[in-house]
């Protein structure tokens, strides 16, 4: 199979790769689709492969990282799922200062490995971090993005955002936090983390990436801190930015927003084609230096 370049790909191939992920398009009318640009050399399969992610081969923080120290969990979420299971991850040793908690949200797929290195990320940055599976009640992520998203489509998003708000309280009332605690989610799970701060008037910060936006009428409940990132070529979750924008000023919200030109839906993301390491790596080091500022004892 040749070697494939991100910039062999047409753009449109990316934009119903995104279709697909995001459940407007059925698998069938995908591969069909991707079909018309299987052209000089490249093959349906050759461009399937490619766009699935990587999780072997794109590990920052390994599990057994000595600078961290990981567990499951499983808390209680009464008004959601029943039951969450989740990764918990800490700075190693003794704690000379408890630290901030970081909720992790995953995407439409469920604690895929990807999420859970990130959990680990904020860890190695000094935060005692929680990334949920909300397919916990179902079983938990089966171990692949396509039956995981199959099984979230099964969930109840409001529900899902109770487990999210449990994960929340979980995270506030551990015994390794000073009780500050601020949430990063990506794509459905930046559309959980906008409603977080719609919900909750004790959360701390907000860091929402390429999620979908609150209405005009809820953004006079936020309270927290937002920090909002972007991907220039997301029409998409672009579209709701203008009128989410003009209701956060309106409404006096505290936010920065950061978008990303010429970067696709899912940048962040270092297992997929997508990925875009300058903007990826500048909007972590702003996340971090926001929760920095923001959970500080």
């Amino acid at each position: 199979m040749a070697k494939i370049n991100k910039e062999d790909l047409h753009p449109d191939v990316y934009r119903l790769f995104d279709r697909y992920v995001h459940s407007k398009l059925e698998r069938r009318e995908f591969i069909e689709r991707i079909g018309a640009y299987a052209v000089g050399g490249l093959t349906v399969a050759g461009i399937l492969d490619y766009l699935q992610p990587k999780y072997a081969t794109a590990v920052q923080i390994k599990p057994d990282d000595a600078r961290i120290e990981t567990e499951y969990v499983v808390y209680k979420s009464p008004d959601g799922g029943g039951e969450i299971r989740a990764l918990l991850a800490r700075p190693a040793g003794e704690l000379t200062a408890k630290p901030g908690g970081v909720l992790v949200v995953h995407e439409n797929r469920g604690l895929n490995p990807h999420i859970e290195d990130v959990a680990r990320r904020a860890a190695v940055a000094g935060f005692v971090a929680l990334a949920p599976d909300a397919l916990w009640p179902l079983g938990g992520y089966p171990g692949n993005d396509d039956d995981g998203r199959e099984l979230q489509r099964q969930r109840d998003r409001d529900e899902m955002l109770e487990d999210f708000i449990a994960g929340y309280a979980y995270l506030k009332d551990h015994p390794d936090t000073n009780g500050k605690v601020g949430v990063v989610g990506f794509c459905f799970g930046g559309s959980i983390a906008n409603s977080m701060a719609v919900r909750l008037p004790g959360l701390s910060a907000s860091v929402p990436f390429y999620g979908g936006q609150p209405s005009d009428e809820e953004v006079s409940k936020i309270q927290a801190p937002l920090q909002l990132h972007y991907a220039g070529l997301d029409e998409r979750v672009n579209a709701g930015w203008p009128d989410y924008a003009a209701a956060l000023l309106r409404e006096g919200k505290q936010h920065s927003a950061h978008v990303y030109t010429d970067v696709q839906h899912g940048f962040h993301n270092d297992t997929t084609p997508r990925y875009d390491e300058k903007a990826a790596k500048l909007a972590w080091d702003r996340t971090i230096d926001f929760f920095t500022y923001y959970l500080k004892a």
